[in-house]
């Protein structure tokens, strides 16, 4: 408690020489949550806009249909299905689908299209596709029109009220052929995904496909990616083998590869930046030590042991480390909030770049308080090292030479 006392009083003795270490830790742990936070900002977007926003963290399919993608693995959910799925979650919601491929034509041009029947009143409750129209009106369980994206209604250079026709197979090889007014144009995160979705209500895409009364995919809508995955370990093992149940992982294995190398180029830059950070840091420990050399070889002198000095001088290391990793933590908040609230746009040229991968344009940060202590406790760790070096240099300091510096 004595050290303890020691430390702390010599730390504010020299106000200005502490104040500048403190701020090299403060302004070391923005920096490296910042960075961090706009990172897994950027990740929790892209699985946000890629699956959350409408495929959902959590589907279950008839056994088969992921890898053959056609709409005759379709099913009609029973009771038992429901029954066990209401079971383990309560608070989830469940979005029926039924979707094939199409091709979508107008007058002069043609295009690939995903064309998924969904029931209108669900997906405006629960996935707010009415709040991603950016231009005409969202349509109802009898409309016999469509919703299609932004990127294809610019590609078919469609409006609200011009008419599409789609041509495709329908279940068990019927011929499924329709032409439709284009009721409202949807935009979403992904650019990829606004270039190829057609929307229409379930009970006309069943009708158009020939699948009455029939799903191939029932979106479990979770609130957070990480729940999805949870869920989908319990259902595996409740649910009959004519099902499969797939979480966003295992949608989207390309995703998750691409998250995983761009993590390890992330640490790399980390680490970089932890070395700068780590010689900001031991610069302001030489400057303390320099500064109080006469003052250490006035203790030894007097009869200070070493070791006991240099405890003392180690715990002022340990004071400021983890004083100033907490303000660290308190004014990083602010600054990542900040571009949560006000994303950072990427220019043109990565733009177009960010677009052809399927990624919307956009940077964003992220709040997750994990990643804030993370960073608080790893400077405070790289100062604690630091603080070694004084320890070890006063067990060999003799007074003499420090009091005549």
């Amino acid at each position: 408690m004595l050290y303890l006392k020691l430390a702390w009083r010599n730390i504010w003795r020299n106000k200005r020489r502490t104040a500048i270490t403190l701020a090299s830790i403060f302004f070391a742990v923005i920096l490296s949550s910042l960075m961090m936070s706009m990172k897994e900002g950027t990740y929790d977007n892209m699985i946000k806009t890629t699956a959350g926003d409408f495929t959902g963290f959590l589907q279950v399919h008839s056994k088969d249909y992921w890898d053959e993608k056609t709409i005759d693995y379709s099913f009609e959910p029973d009771d038992s299905l429901l029954n066990i799925l209401k079971q383990f979650s309560d608070n989830d919601i469940f979005l029926p689908r039924l979707e094939s491929f199409a091709l979508s034509a107008t007058r002069e041009m043609t295009k690939g299209a995903m064309v998924i029947g969904i029931d209108p009143e669900l997906e405006r409750q629960y996935s707010q596709l009415d709040q991603r129209l950016s231009s005409g009106e969202y349509f109802n369980n009898e409309d016999r029109s469509i919703l299609i994206g932004n990127g294809l209604a610019d590609y078919l250079e469609l409006k609200p009220n011009d008419t599409l026709i789609l041509l495709g197979q329908g279940f068990q090889g019927v011929s499924a052929a329709g032409k439709y007014p284009v009721k409202g144009i949807v935009k979403f995160g992904s650019p990829e995904l606004s270039k190829q979705l057609v929307f229409l209500p379930l009970n006309e895409a069943q009708r158009l496909f020939g699948a009455e009364n029939l799903i191939n995919n029932l979106v479990i809508k979770t609130e957070t990616a990480s729940r999805g995955v949870a869920l989908a370990q319990v259902l595996k093992s409740e649910i009959s083998e004519e099902y499969e149940i797939m979480h966003w992982k295992e949608l989207f294995p390309e995703l998750v590869d691409m998250i995983k190398t761009d993590r390890v180029e992330g640490y790399v830059f980390m680490f970089i930046l932890y070395m700068v950070i780590s010689f900001g840091i031991f610069g302001t420990m030489l400057m303390m030590m320099a500064e109080r050399r006469h003052e250490f070889g006035v203790l030894i002198a007097v009869g200070m042991k070493r070791v006991k000095l240099a405890l003392v001088v180690f715990i002022e290391v340990f004071i400021i480390s983890v004083f100033g990793s907490i303000i660290g933590i308190i004014g990083a908040f602010p600054v990542s909030y900040y571009f949560v609230i006000f994303p950072i746009r990427y220019g043109e040229e990565v733009a177009k770049m960010a677009e052809e991968y399927g990624m919307e344009p956009v940077l964003y940060a992220s709040m997750d308080p994990a990643i804030f202590i993370q960073q608080a406790v790893v400077i405070a760790i790289v100062a604690i090292i630091i603080g070694i070096y004084p320890f070890v240099k006063l067990l060999g300091t003799k007074a003499i030479d420090e009091m005549n510096s």
